[in-house]
């Protein structure tokens, strides 16, 4: 059973719409969470792979690394792969 603001039972649909109604910052959180909630990291792997892009984050972020187009990086694949 779902609650509205006013404690009143609410379905999907009304839930929905009290969500789309919320300002642009708000609904942000909602699916935010709602993600969150769906793609929970369960493993140490993810913690790890976390860890390591937060670190690479703050390095590109604070000018210790730069970032490279991707394309020039895939056009340097290709050139490796076709030798």
């Amino acid at each position: 059973m779902r609650l509205n603001l006013s404690g009143d039972k609410m379905n999907t649909t009304a839930l929905i719409n009290e969500v789309v109604s919320l300002p642009v910052e708000e609904r942000t959180l909602v699916v935010e969470s709602l993600l969150q909630s769906l793609n929970q990291p369960k493993s140490e792997i993810d913690n790890k792979w976390s860890v390591i892009a937060t670190k690479r984050l703050e390095e590109l972020r604070s000018g210790k690394v730069k970032a490279i187009d991707g394309k020039q990086v895939f056009n340097k694949i290709w050139h490796r792969l076709e030798k």
